[in-house]
């Protein structure tokens, strides 16, 4: 590939990586000016922390952010690198911009519950869609990298939880109301399950394992019947002591019943386990 050519596929790249910033910081700022802030909701970080200043004196929430991002920022630069501290600092000026802009609406709705739901929909899509390319809006997400620096031992998760519940605990202290923690915990749990869903999909497979002396008789009839693959494998009862055939099969949900039916129609007494699978690759799924 000549040089050229290098250039003009890097620039593309940075354009549709400042776009999805862009977008998602766009989301995550209706979510936010829209929903949240206006019935004293916490989405945790540093947007929660600003929620406070907001109402008792009266500080923009977008110029907060920025001002508690700094100190982050600094550390992020030193030790993480140039890169993803570009992103982090595109990203947390867009969102402190857009949560501004948004904040000079009238509130969608005031109906904590409806405020919560949405407000966190839209909040975790933005965040899913910001860190699919690998940016970041500060906050919560960037203290957990910074401090996971420097003990690489410590999960980000759990760090991530932790900070967002001193923040909570702190908006319920500030404005001595129990149920804004309360509604706040769902508009975070909601957060979760949308990134979950941008970045593994809702299209769950289905693993079913079988376990039946008529092993033969029903990987036969599932072949025939669903036009599925079974796979066999060699396995021991540690009870009995005796060396059994597992059966296991990928399926679609709609397939689970058919292939449960067969399986309970031939032997009853087979024994079958049934859970979900993320993701599959090969024939008759993803490529």
């Amino acid at each position: 590939m000549n040089k050229k050519k290098l250039i003009k596929l890097r620039t593309k790249k940075y354009l549709l990586t400042l776009l999805f910033i862009a977008i998602g910081t766009a989301m995550m700022g209706i979510g936010v000016a829209q929903f949240l802030l206006p019935n004293k909701l916490s989405s945790g970080g540093f947007s929660g922390i600003a929620t406070i200043p907001y109402y008792f004196f009266g500080l923009s929430v977008g110029t907060t952010i920025l001002i508690l991002n700094i100190p982050c920022f600094i550390l992020a630069f030193v030790r993480i690198g140039k890169e993803f501290f570009l992103k982090s600092l595109l990203g947390t000026v867009l969102l402190s911009f857009f949560i501004d802009f948004f904040s000079n609406y009238s509130s969608i709705t005031t109906d904590r519950i409806l405020a919560c739901i949405y407000g966190g929909i839209l909040i975790g899509i933005g965040t899913a869609i910001i860190l699919k390319v690998n940016g970041s809006t500060g906050g919560s997400d960037l203290v957990s990298i910074i401090i996971k620096s420097f003990k690489p031992g410590l999960s980000t998760s759990n760090l991530i939880v932790i900070f967002d519940i001193i923040v909570i605990t702190l908006n319920i202290l500030a404005f001595r109301e129990l149920e804004i923690g309360l509604y706040s915990a769902i508009a975070i749990f909601v957060m979760g399950k949308m990134i979950d869903i941008v970045f593994e999909g809702i299209g769950f497979s289905k693993m079913i394992v079988i376990i039946s002396d008529k092993y033969e008789q029903i990987s036969k009839e599932i072949g025939e019947s669903i036009e599925r693959g079974v796979t066999g494998i060699y396995s021991k009862g540690m009870y009995t002591n005796k060396e059994k055939m597992m059966l296991m099969c990928i399926s679609s949900r709609s397939e689970v019943i058919k292939i449960r039916q067969i399986a309970n129609k031939i032997d009853a007494k087979s024994f079958i386990v049934i859970s979900n699978v993320r993701e599959v690759f090969g024939k008759g799924f993803k490529v």
